[in-house]
């Protein structure tokens, strides 16, 4: 944003940004409670499973990581986050029936090729355990999956900032899956919270 300040080209994009910034607060409180009751559903069904999937693009792929890495270190369950770009390089193979898939949705220049993914995913035996994550704006992918596999809608905002909408079912799941599980979330275990100096 500061080097775009003195870019006319740029000012409407910078203004679009800023704008969505100011609105981030009450955008994350609404998509807490319009994920809060999905997800806890989501989270009784999986609180057995050993191994979950998470495919995203572009500015998504990093949502896949850190909700992976949130369901690992609180509720220990083995987690990937996978590029959806690398589907045909070997995380295809892992998906069937009864493999748990969430993919992350976005309305910016990779939606269509995420549009793919769903559909390569659905195609391979993913659809039963799918569930997308997307923008309540995301239309076309409200489409594909409409009575196929299960949506979570999130708050819509501008892309580079979608992903802090898309994280938030992935933090709630984390949490429900721990507390179904018996586990201490505020302690979770081989975990360092501070940084040791040698």
């Amino acid at each position: 944003l500061e080097l775009s300040v003195d870019s006319v080209t740029k000012a409407p994009r910078r203004r679009e940004i800023l704008d969505a910034l100011v609105r981030l607060p009450e955008d994350i409180e609404r998509t807490i409670k319009m994920v809060d009751e999905p997800i806890m559903a989501i989270a009784s069904r999986l609180v057995k499973e050993r191994s979950i999937l998470l495919f995203g693009r572009g500015y998504q792929y990093a949502t896949c990581l850190e909700g992976a890495l949130k369901i690992k270190e609180v509720a220990y369950i083995h987690t990937e986050g996978i590029n959806a770009g690398e589907l045909k390089h070997g995380p295809l193979a892992l998906v069937d029936e009864s493999m748990p898939i969430f993919l992350f949705s976005s309305m910016d220049k990779s939606s269509s090729k995420i549009h793919n993914a769903v559909q390569q995913l659905m195609a391979r035996g993913g659809l039963q355990r799918m569930v997308v994550i997307c923008s309540e704006q995301d239309h076309r992918m409200l489409e594909i999956c409409k009575g196929r596999c299960e949506v979570v809608q999130v708050s819509h905002t501008v892309d580079c900032l979608q992903p802090v909408m898309s994280v938030i079912p992935m933090q709630l799941l984390s949490y429900r899956l721990a507390v179904a599980r018996g586990l201490n979330v505020d302690q979770p275990r081989n975990l360092a919270k501070s940084v040791t100096v040698e």
